[in-house]
């Protein structure tokens, strides 16, 4: 009978490898579908989900409120026109003032050393134009008697042309110094009030520094200027003539007539507003030149416009804008122009439509393109 003991154990060898190339092909098979499990859920963690809401139609206000800043209706900074020290300064911050009067006085020892050596070359100008003429007259005088010669003749004329162009240029300096000496008294262009004084008596002042800041400041305040800046969906609605309501916060409860003199005509395309001016009488200076106010123009504005609350908004470097959710399921970032901002909500007046499907509260990192999921019950928008 055949010994059947080495075949017995050529097929356990053969069965051995066969469970042990599947118990790897089994290792193999759970570590993929694990690596696919795995790459899928992140996948879908990296889809962030969203809330949408609807923009709410604008309503109809009466008036159209905005910051304004107040400045004077002229201010003008008064520096040195020449260089000295300062003798002495005449008027204050908060004084009154009225044109020509004199704010401060320099010293220019300099200038005025200057100013009669000037002088002093005048008077030999002049005396060198009188000898240059006296000796003309006598030499045409000799020509006429055929005494001199016709070249002699214009060579005396000629000095004395030469002599009176010398003493009208001594005496244009003479009137330059004598400007430049009535500039170390500093006067003030306009009535108005003192608004700044940095004049220290001794100081040194040096005529065309450009970091030099100016001795006084003059401002205009019987008149202010508002400057205020109106989105552009709303500068249709403000035009010249308009009377605006100005609101202090130092003056609760009392309001100050203003009336719109002009716009820039033109939307700046960094803040898509229209800068206008509007102009208010000041007889008790409650008015500050660079104070803050609030302008109130009366208008019926908001019918356009949408709104929304401000966690639609995502505020950035590009300016405003929202993410909205397209068809195809992805986010598109858009800029909008923002009208009002109302407290519990903002008031959009430019890029934004009423169908529109909005992201609330959108993620810093969302960007256009990307996919987005709807929380269950967020697709209708509320």
């Amino acid at each position: 009978m055949p010994d059947t003991a080495p075949n017995r154990r050529k097929w356990w060898g053969v069965a051995a490898a066969a469970v042990a190339v599947a118990l790897v092909g089994s290792g193999i098979y759970g570590r993929i579908h694990a690596e696919q499990h795995l790459a899928s859920v992140a996948a879908g963690a990296a889809v962030p989900t969203v809330n949408l809401i609807a923009p709410k139609p604008g309503t109809n206000h009466d008036t159209l409120t905005l910051p304004a800043n107040l400045q004077a209706l002229n201010n003008a900074p008064i520096y040195a026109r020449t260089s000295g020290y300062v003798r002495q300064w005449l008027v204050n911050i908060g004084d009154t003032v009225h044109r020509g009067q004199v704010l401060a006085v320099l010293d220019a020892p300099e200038v005025e050393q200057q100013l009669a050596a000037a002088q002093a070359d005048l008077q030999t100008a002049r005396a060198n134009q009188q000898l240059a003429n006296t000796t003309a007259q006598r030499w045409s005088q000799m020509l006429s008697k055929d005494a001199v010669s016709q070249q002699e003749t214009d060579e005396k004329r000629g000095e004395l042309a030469a002599r009176t162009a010398v003493t009208a240029a001594a005496q244009a300096n003479v009137r330059r110094l004598q400007a430049t000496i009535g500039f170390t008294r500093l006067r003030a262009p306009f009535d108005g009030i003192v608004t700044t004084r940095n004049a220290e008596i001794g100081a040194l002042v040096t005529a065309g520094n450009a970091g030099a800041q100016p001795l006084f400041v003059v401002a205009d305040v019987n008149r202010i200027r508002a400057l205020v800046r109106v989105p552009q969906g709303y500068s249709a609605d403000v035009k010249p003539g308009m009377e605006v309501t100005l609101a202090l916060p130092e003056y609760p409860g009392r309001t100050f007539t203003a009336t719109m003199t002009r716009s820039a005509g033109a939307v700046d395309p960094s803040s898509g507003t229209v800068l206008v001016e509007l102009q208010a009488s000041n007889g008790d200076r409650a008015l500050k030149p660079g104070a803050y106010a609030q302008a109130s123009f009366p208008i019926h504005g908001g019918g356009n416009a949408l709104t929304l609350p401000p966690s639609a908004l995502m505020v950035g470097q590009d300016g405003t804008r929202v993410a909205v959710l397209r068809a195809d399921g992805k986010a598109e970032l858009r800029k909008i122009t923002i009208g009002r901002d109302l407290g519990k909500s903002i008031e959009v007046s430019a890029g934004l439509s009423p169908n529109d499907r909005v992201i609330d509260s959108p993620p810093e990192s969302l960007q256009t393109g990307d996919p987005v999921r709807v929380a269950q019950g967020g697709a209708n928008a509320r």
